[in-house]
């Protein structure tokens, strides 16, 4: 079941090729916006569509010359599908049901958070079902019962901000550049963390629901008392901001994991690249018995690879095609089903 995948969710072209039969990954390329979008300090979506319209073919060329194969040898085109910024989802969409229809080969939507979610799967170790996962990124914070393909329980999810958008309008708030996220967590390896002390939101009550609004809004009234020129008062509050979203994270992921007397979690998304929540976080499963598990570095933000992992998962596990032309810009993951009933 060699698939190949598009991913055009948002400011990341990727393109992938997977061969489910060896459980390997064969090829895959990945084009980043960052520059385009780095002087307005966040994704312009139409800006996002018109470089995904230049960049997608191209790339799929690339990734095709260097695995060797040609779109007829393939079994299927997967595309992401939602959620996702709706002009740059309908490029991918559009590119890959064209070729998939030129190609004779089926095409089949797919969810982009369970992406992420089953990206550890392609790991020399996979994590075996079930597990509990976090999907953290600047989108999504939410912990999620996972019992198989297509078997998800949501246990918690964000009432306000997710934690990725949260460290980026923190990070412009400390006068960073994008994306944030990743320079504040820089910034913060320079802090004291003793200094300043934030809240763990909604920790202190019942649940494992998420809210770091009141985070971003805490680090705002503390640096209005500083000198904005003072670069160690700022690394002290990027390391206090920082420690505060960690701790909360791992709080609600012990939780997790008492309450559904399971002893795995993956961790996935954007935000799971952040060293200090990788490293608390794998003390907190070994503490409660278990193992925390994560996908390499490079397929923790978006990427083709983890696109063409589940659908090449889902068609050998007999899914149909997709032959609806949608994208849905909003699509609740527990709303996916095992392949056999979707």
């Amino acid at each position: 079941m060699r698939v190949l995948g598009i991913e055009t969710s948002c400011d990341e072209t990727g393109v992938a090729v997977y061969d489910g039969a060896r459980g390997a990954l064969l090829g895959h390329v990945l084009h980043s916006q960052v520059a385009l979008h780095a002087d307005y300090g966040g994704v312009v979506p139409e800006l996002a569509s018109r470089d995904h319209v230049r960049k997608t073919l191209p790339l799929i060329e690339r990734v095709l010359v260097e695995t060797g194969l040609n779109g007829r040898e393939l079994d299927g085109v997967a595309y992401t599908a939602g959620p996702g910024l709706v002009g740059a989802l309908l490029v991918g969409a559009v590119v890959a049901r064209s070729l998939a229809w030129g190609w004779g080969v089926p095409s089949l939507a797919v969810h982009h958070m369970e992406g992420h979610l089953l990206a550890p799967l392609m790991e020399a170790d996979p994590p075996a079902f079930p597990f509990i996962a976090l999907l953290v990124s600047g989108g999504h914070t939410q912990l999620i019962e996972v019992d198989g393909l297509g078997s998800y329980r949501l246990l918690g999810d964000t009432r306000d901000d997710a934690v990725g958008e949260a460290f980026d309008k923190t990070a412009k708030l400390l006068g960073l550049g994008y994306p944030g996220g990743p320079a504040l967590a820089n910034l913060a390896d320079e802090g004291n963390p003793d200094r300043f002390t934030f809240p763990r939101p909604m920790t202190g009550r019942p649940g494992l629901d998420f809210s770091f609004s009141g985070l971003k809004t805490h680090a705002l009234v503390t640096l209005r008392d500083l000198d904005p020129d003072d670069a160690t008062a700022r690394a002290d509050v990027a390391r206090a901001f920082q420690d505060a979203a960690v701790e909360t994270l791992a709080i609600k992921c012990r939780r997790a994991l008492r309450e559904t007397g399971l002893n795995t979690l993956v961790v996935a998304g954007g935000v799971g690249a952040n060293r200090a929540l990788r490293a608390r976080l794998q003390v907190i499963a070994a503490a409660e018995g278990g193992v925390a598990r994560f996908p390499r570095l490079e397929f923790c933000t978006d990427n083709g690879a983890m696109i063409a992992h589940v659908g090449a998962l889902r068609m050998a596990a007999g899914e149909l095609p997709t032959e609806e032309f949608a994208v849905r810009p909003r699509w609740p993951l527990d709303e996916l089903r095992p392949p056999a009933e979707a």
